[in-house]
């Protein structure tokens, strides 16, 4: 793609323009053909603390060196794995290894954790866990793995299988994920750094009510039941326990507070004999970070607390400085934006500072002395890497390209491996230097749709109906565009907290569809309204109490700008979404009137109490507490201004978004005597995968060309 900036007086114009070599249009089956996607390079990663990196090209394991690119070896072919060990004689493909230091790797197959010693050129099973294991976890020093299967919790070390609970309840879990992952929680147990002990949740949802999911793909449908608290009503009861397997025994951790409260950020302290603790209430607006003594469970003292009158979200857990004992990095957006936080059990201190966002955290290079990040401090678009010196708080930039960069630091940090994408680069390898100076590039895929007809697409910014908010915008014209002709137009939304559709990236964050959209003859157009994510917590958090409110005043001022286009026809614009953005398309589309002449919405929260307790009270608070924000909000309220045609879509197991939610839309347009469509993917959860997503593309597509072209 070629890139022209033209600064005009309104706002900025960014025109990336795709050179075709020939006129090939996208079907639908393209989306799940590999070819029309950037290429990768496979399970590539840095050799334990070594500047040499390897990855899997052609069934074989290749090594380079980061100072020396034309150091290169074939470390392993596929039969020379397979040889190895009778149980990898079905092995297809080299696995996914990960290094655990300079001479060994490890890598799973079938249930089975191996390690490869290239010292000793030996293979070792060095242990394994039942076929219907979930929620596994390895600690990577002792290859001990903790699992879960059904609602208990189980370990397997020094080759044997322990039983941490023997619950009968299927109500109480253990080890797995609480609070619908919400609160940056992504496990439900948690190794001690050497292994010894284990950290895990026990989850109580006895009280919380149970969605009747249908399994219909038996002789009988069967109920397939799920627990789902719902604002406003009972939750989980969420615990800690530490067990020691040498003992088999559990140590509870003593959170003081209600029962109702969240656990987050559960973090070891390097040497394993404390753990810290979020207690986050559930209001969501007070947070307590604690040290807790794992031998007796006792509290050992508070760090700090965290308010706001909106809400406290705890994204991350701790990351602790390995050296300087007691020291740790907190990433915290108290002061309005995310950033990092120098502390010990004393005092905690700001160490990042800007109107932008770190964005991840990639450690700590060999002294200790700065901290690697990368962050939106260039960009909201995009994603660059820097370091902070830990004394003094100076930044240092380290990529330049505009764009995206996604990092794997070398254990000293003197080297990177840059996964890069930009408008003009689809995806790129690159090896940097400390300094940003590329050494090595592994690859290079400038466009994959070389191929086929693609539209001219903008980045731009409008104002937000506050007259000051810059939003983002990326439009992308039809194929074959003629400014002499009036198209339609599709404005595709989200909306909401934890998303950002527009970036720096390949095809702008835009991908396929809409792309296809294009080559359909439309006007292709996204904002991320305030609502989105990565621009700060004043421009996340505005919708709190008011979902809805200021995301559609912002679209609509998207929609104003679309009509001043000679090109747009104003009596032809459609608007998409799903989930959260199926919300705001049904919002659009019942509550302005005419605006919108064909709607499509997929997976949408209708009534925002139907809407589960960690998400929903955070945006909304309990309906209790915020009666006329949620029958503001309740799209069932506005059905008798329908007009257009509208297309509704869910899946019938959705665990996000509960079936009902459309159901009862259906119900009410029957009421009013409005027509609808209306379709179901049987079984589906929130959203389609494979087939089921071509399907729905050409499903949807074929609505907006019935009835918007």
């Amino acid at each position: 793609m070629k890139l022209k900036i033209t600064i005009l007086p309104v706002f900025c114009l960014v025109v990336f323009t795709s050179v075709f070599a020939q006129d090939k249009l996208f079907s639908y089956n393209d989306f799940l053909n590999w070819g029309i996607y950037p290429e990768s390079v496979q399970n590539i990663g840095w050799r334990g603390s070594t500047d040499n990196f390897t990855y899997v090209a052609d069934d074989a394991l290749l090594q380079q060196n980061a100072t020396n690119p034309d150091n290169f070896d074939t470390l392993m072919k596929l039969e020379d794995l397979k040889i190895k060990h009778t149980q990898l004689d079905d092995l297809r493909r080299i696995p996914g290894i990960s290094w655990i230091d300079d001479q060994q790797f490890y890598f799973t197959s079938d249930h089975k954790i191996f390690v490869y010693d290239f010292e000793k050129d030996s293979l070792a099973l060095v242990n394994e866990y039942p076929e219907e294991a979930e929620n596994v976890e390895v600690h990577t020093g002792t290859f001990s793995v903790a699992y879960t299967i059904d609602n208990n919790l189980y370990v397997s070390i020094d080759g044997r299988q322990i039983a941490v609970s023997n619950e009968d309840n299927e109500d109480i879990l253990y080890g797995h994920v609480p609070s619908r992952n919400e609160f940056g929680i992504s496990h439900g147990s948690f190794w001690s750094p050497d292994g010894k002990k284990l950290a895990f949740y026990q989850t109580d949802q006895t009280e919380v009510a149970k969605y009747p999911n249908v399994d219909i793909f038996n002789r009988i449908a069967e109920p397939d039941p799920i627990a789902y608290p719902m604002a406003g009503e009972k939750s989980q009861i969420v615990k800690l326990g530490i067990f020691d397997p040498a003992i088999n025994q559990i140590t509870w951790i003593r959170t003081p507070g209600p029962q109702n409260q969240y656990l987050t950020s559960v973090s070891w302290e390097p040497d394993g004999k404390m753990i810290i603790i979020g207690l986050l209430n559930r209001d969501q607006n007070h947070l307590t970070m604690n040290r807790y003594n794992v031998t007796n469970g006792k509290l050992a003292n508070l760090l700090f607390e965290e308010s706001n009158a909106r809400y406290v979200e705890p994204s991350c857990a701790m990351t602790f400085l390995k050296n300087n004992t007691g020291k740790y990095i907190w990433q915290s957006r108290k002061d309005g934006w995310n950033h990092m936080y120098l502390g010990d059990q004393e005092k905690i201190s700001q160490l990042t500072k800007g109107n932008w966002e770190v964005t991840s955290l990639l450690g700590f290079d060999e002294d200790e002395s700065h901290v690697y990040f990368t962050s939106t401090a260039a960009s909201p678009l995009e994603r660059q890497l820097y370091s902070a010196n830990l004394k003094n708080g100076k930044i240092k930039r380290i990529t330049t390209d505009a764009g995206t960069h996604q990092v794997i630091p070398s254990a000293d940090k003197k080297y990177f491996i840059d996964i890069f994408s930009s408008t003009e680069m689809a995806r790129a390898y690159y090896v940097i230097d400390d300094e940003g100076k590329v050494v090595t590039t592994l690859q290079e895929d400038k466009d994959p749709w070389e191929e086929y007809k693609t539209g001219e697409m903008e980045i731009f910014t409008i104002k937000a109906d506050d007259e000051k908010t810059d939003l983002f915008c990326r439009l992308i014209k039809p194929v074959d565009f003629d400014p002499a002709k009036k198209y339609p137009a599709l404005v595709y939304v989200y909306g909401g907290p934890h998303a950002q559709l527009i970036t720096n990236s390949w095809t702008g964050g835009a991908g396929f569809w809409l792309n296809l959209m294009a080559q359909q003859g439309y006007v292709v157009f996204t904002l991320d309204n305030r609502g989105s994510a990565n621009r700060g917590f004043e421009f996340e958090s505005i919708i709190h109490r008011q979902c809805g409110e200021k995301e559609m005043a912002d679209q609509l001022a998207g929609v104003e700008y679309l009509k001043s286009l000679d090109y747009v026809d104003s009596d032809r614009i459609g608007v998409d979404g799903w989930s959260y953005g199926g919300f705001l398309t049904t919002s659009l589309m019942l509550r302005n009137p005419g605006v919108f002449k064909v709607a499509c919405a997929g997976g949408p929260v209708i009534d925002w109490k139907w809407y589960e307790v960690m998400y929903g009270e955070r945006y909304m608070d309990t309906p209790m507490e915020n009666a006329e924000g949620y029958e503001k909000a309740n799209v069932l309220n506005y059905v008798d201004q329908l007009e257009g045609k509208m297309l509704i879509i869910h899946g019938t197991n959705d665990p996000v978004v509960m079936w009902q939610n459309s159901l009862t839309l259906l119900d009410e347009c029957i009421k009013h005597g409005k027509q609808v469509d209306y379709f179901v993917y049987p079984g589906a959860g929130h959203n389609m995968r494979g087939k089921s997503r071509v399907h729905m593309f050409e499903k949807i597509t074929a609505y907006f060309n019935a009835h918007l072209k």
